[in-house]
């Protein structure tokens, strides 16, 4: 899916341009860079004050957007697991045979079918974390967006979390992250400085202008790369 922001200008970011085709891009950066708000842009959630956000020709707003934020708790409308990654589903009236069998689809790829019964007050965050995941994947967005979600995962949630990503060819997603190394195995990688993005491109082209800072991959440089 391309990507497309020009002359994007909002309170914290300023775009000149910014185009990608990937289908997984990393947005990495110092805290306060506008990593979130550019995620929030490309969800519609914000609107900038000048320019134009397009996601494959078309507005976000006119997209299947999932979304999925760093306190997942925060959002979670229903006191049961279950129904809560059914809500996208319910919201879009499909057929109920078809909202059970998706519901257990979902948790099955993630792991979690044993917490559909479960209330949502219970969870840990990790837990939490897996669910809002699974709301979110489960209508089939085009775009995915997450927002730090890897900061409440252990390594095991996050690998059946980078797995149900990579079984989504169909799903473009753009995830920011403190994880260098999950950073690393994007198709593109953004690095955001003061509101602006000062490097776009493969991680290994990214990666190179940042050997010197703590933004590299630790296992790059175990490796010598």
């Amino acid at each position: 899916m391309r990507i497309l922001l020009n002359q994007v200008h909002h309170r914290l970011l300023d775009i000149p341009v910014l185009r990608t085709d990937a289908r997984i891009v990393a947005v990495i950066g110092p805290n306060g860079s506008g990593k979130t708000t550019l995620l929030e842009l490309l969800a519609g959630m914000e609107e900038p004050e000048a320019g134009e956000v397009t996601l494959a020709d078309r507005l976000p707003a006119k997209m299947r957007v999932g979304w999925v934020g760093e306190f997942p708790d925060r959002t979670m409308l229903f006191s049961r697991v279950h129904d809560e990654i059914a809500s996208p589903l319910r919201f879009g009236h499909a057929p109920c045979r078809d909202i059970d069998a998706k519901v257990h689809e979902i948790a099955a790829l993630l792991g979690i079918a044993h917490l559909l019964p479960k209330a949502t007050e219970t969870l840990s965050g990790g837990e939490k974390v897996l669910v809002a995941f699974a709301a979110a994947l489960a209508p089939g967005p085009e775009i995915l967006i997450l927002d730090e979600v890897d900061t409440h995962l252990d390594e095991a949630a996050a690998d059946r979390v980078t797995r149900a990503l990579r079984s989504r060819p169909e799903t473009t997603v753009v995830l920011c992250t403190q994880n260098m190394d999950a950073a690393a195995e994007a198709d593109h990688l953004l690095y955001l400085e003061g509101g602006r993005v000062l490097l776009s491109g493969t991680p290994k082209e990214v990666f190179a202008e940042l050997k010197a800072t703590c933004f590299y991959p630790t296992l790059w440089r175990m490796e010598g790369c």
